[in-house]
């Protein structure tokens, strides 16, 4: 039995392809017209965020403003 729940699993794997398919975006030949319809199809599956969460809240990042 995993340690981890079946939901977490979920976003972990469609996190990974996201960023896979960002991955390919930048190889010679990549298929745009596949990029462009699965990158917002797997953006739209991901879970929203818990209420009250501002991702412009937190510690400043090397590089931020």
């Amino acid at each position: 039995m995993s340690a981890v729940c079946s939901h977490c699993e979920d976003l972990a794997r469609t996190v990974a392809m996201l960023g896979d398919l960002a991955l390919y975006d930048h190889t010679p030949g990549a298929d745009q017209e596949f990029i462009n319809v699965m990158g917002p199809s797997l953006a739209a599956s991901l879970p929203e965020p818990p209420p009250g969460y501002d991702p412009t809240r937190g510690p400043n990042y090397p590089g931020q403003g």
